[in-house]
């Protein structure tokens, strides 16, 4: 089973949230930080040096020697990645989407495509007292890179390959800590998930934005549910607005101090209140639940 957690905006707790449920889950479990610009679920994991591999993307690379600027590689391109000026073509790499259409439309062959690094994923197995080991697998942004779903992609992709290579860990879970908001590095984490949370908070904005992650995972149509956190740091807004829209509330966690002190020195909520274990248990069941008995998409 595939959890994604997500949110509408920054600052929720939505990280806190899924390190919380991968600390509490009693089987094996895999944590992909896919939020690749800023990831920081390792910051609460005791975790040991772990393996690093790059990641690379196939840029276009165009052979000023056969190329006619014809334009068909610039007309393909939806994101402007190629542009033909006189009698020569251009690449902006920043912009590339790595999809290879502009390789297999060029009708000289003038166009190859190279690797260019964007990125690195680090894998960590961090030990866990009598459970499971929970493996982490981080995706790091370079500085400078602006694509970041195919390093999401590509995190998520190394998950699955190391389930299908240990046939013990078949039945594993997996919790995928996605970027902020709703474009698409956040739908490319989410894309494929058997259920989304949606962490938010009882303010204006966080109902606001709260709105948008709704909108967008109904028309993914993934079954999807909402964690209130700092639920008593505001008013009863996102409640009566889950009510209204006959969301389920899966959990509401209080501010509490004792969080945000650990918090501030890279303790996760498990460690800093034990006794939320148990409560994040009953989440994940309740999920199991909704996902397993959830009726087959038409």
């Amino acid at each position: 089973m595939t959890i994604a957690i997500a949110s509408g905006k920054g600052g929720t707790g939505k990280t806190t949230i899924a390190v919380a449920l991968a600390e509490s889950a009693p089987s094996h479990v895999f944590l992909l930080d896919c939020d690749v610009e800023e990831p920081n679920s390792g910051l609460f994991l005791q975790k040991n040096a772990g393996e690093k591999k790059d990641v690379h993307v196939l840029i276009p690379k165009i052979d000023e020697s056969l190329c006619t600027a014809c334009g068909l590689c610039s007309s393909f391109c939806q994101f402007n990645a190629l542009a033909c000026i006189g009698k020569h073509a251009l690449v902006f790499p920043e912009l590339c989407h790595a999809c290879g259409g502009c390789a297999l439309v060029c009708p000289v062959k003038a166009i190859t495509e190279h690797p260019s690094s964007i990125g690195e994923k680090n894998l960590y197995s961090i030990p866990r007292e009598k459970k499971h080991p929970l493996r982490l697998i981080e995706g790091r942004l370079s500085i400078g890179k602006a694509m970041s779903p195919p390093l999401i992609r590509s995190v998520k992709k190394e998950a699955e390959e190391i389930l299908l290579s240990d046939k013990s860990l078949k039945e594993s879970l997996i919790i995928i800590d996605c970027p902020p908001g709703t474009s698409c590095p956040m739908v490319t984490a989410v894309d494929g998930s058997d259920f989304t949370v949606l962490v938010t908070e009882p303010t204006p904005f966080g109902l606001h934005d709260l709105k948008i992650a709704v909108e967008t995972v109904r028309k993914m149509q993934i079954p999807f549910g909402i964690i209130i956190n700092r639920s008593n740091a505001g008013d009863d807004r996102v409640v009566r607005y889950a009510e209204s829209e006959n969301i389920p509330i899966l959990l509401q966690v209080p501010e509490d101090m004792h969080i945000a002190q650990a918090y501030a020195i890279g303790k996760s909520l498990i460690s800093a209140v034990p006794a939320y274990e148990h409560q994040f248990r009953s989440v994940l069941a309740n999920i199991e639940s909704q996902v397993h008995n959830k009726e087959p998409k038409e």
